[in-house]
């Protein structure tokens, strides 16, 4: 008379258990000048997008684009995005020091939380612009813009104290890195406005996700 194990009983040869597959929307590192990558370092399709974080068309971009490009692209491995800055102005320098708050494990989510609530802050912004007495020394310009137009209070809800937005504003490594990715933008790739982007380090000729898209390899299926 034959026996029979349990199904839960049979050892199933580890070379037929199908490894779960990678999510590399979660990687998220500091590259040498200063940007955040987003994804696999060997997707063999590299994005790189210049924003600025008082630019309306960046802001719809990025509302527009952010999901499928993590569900599509990024996630299975084979396009990369990386973000990098071209500042065009004092209040967006101050955004983009903010948006550095936490380190790489935190920079998608800032980014995506200061174009999603940028309409409600830019407004602030205008009123400040117009009828604030500012600060001359810089640290303190950038630190007034941000306790006066919202973005403090926007970076609150995402769990930072004002002493830590404090000290993201007034990093001169972080000021370094901005300003450097800003020089990059506009006078060594030569974007023609932001949003402006690269692929594999040719300057996509265009500011819309449906150019960028068309720019892009086939998602995978």
């Amino acid at each position: 008379m034959k026996t029979f194990l349990p199904l839960a009983l049979v050892a199933i040869p580890a070379a037929l258990v199908a490894a779960p597959a990678a999510n590399w929307v979660g990687r998220v590192v500091m590259t040498p000048i200063g940007g955040h990558y987003m994804g696999n370092p060997a997707a063999p399709t590299k994005l790189v997008e210049y924003v600025s974080y008082t630019c309306s068309h960046c802001a719809h971009f990025v509302g527009e684009a952010s999901a499928p490009l993590k569900a599509d692209y990024v996630k299975g491995g084979t396009v990369a995005v990386e973000v990098r800055n071209a500042v065009r102005d004092k209040y967006d320098l101050a955004a983009a020091l903010l948006a550095r708050c936490g380190g790489p494990a935190r920079f998608m989510g800032n980014h995506e939380a200061l174009f999603a609530n940028q309409p409600a802050w830019m407004e602030r912004l205008e009123t400040y612009d117009r009828d604030a007495t500012k600060p001359t020394d810089q640290t303190a310009a950038l630190k007034d813009i941000g306790q006066k137009t919202g973005l403090y209070t926007l970076m609150n809800k995402r769990g930072f104290t004002n002493a830590q937005l404090d000290q993201c504003i007034a990093s001169p490594q972080s000021m370094k890195q901005v300003l450097a990715m800003t020089d990059e933008a506009w006078n060594k790739v030569k974007i023609g406005g932001t949003p402006g982007f690269t692929i594999n380090g040719t300057l996509v000729k265009g500011s819309t996700w449906d150019v960028v898209k068309a720019a892009l390899p086939a998602p995978a299926r």
